[in-house]
């Protein structure tokens, strides 16, 4: 059976949501938005994590 490394994948997916919102405009909308993306795209990693750790 293959095991995916999913924590690893997601910890990638982070980082590039963060280099994306790196390159949006500083504009009132752009920092609204870039604020929005990294709070949703970083949290699955945290979320994983968290649920990985729980004992039930």
């Amino acid at each position: 059976m293959k095991k995916f490394d999913l924590h690893e994948r997601l910890f990638d997916f982070a980082v590039e949501i963060i280099n994306i919102t790196d390159n949006l405009k500083a504009t009132k909308a752009g920092n609204h938005l870039s604020g929005q993306i990294v709070r949703s795209g970083t949290s699955p990693s945290l979320n994983y994590s968290e649920a990985q750790s729980a004992e039930s």
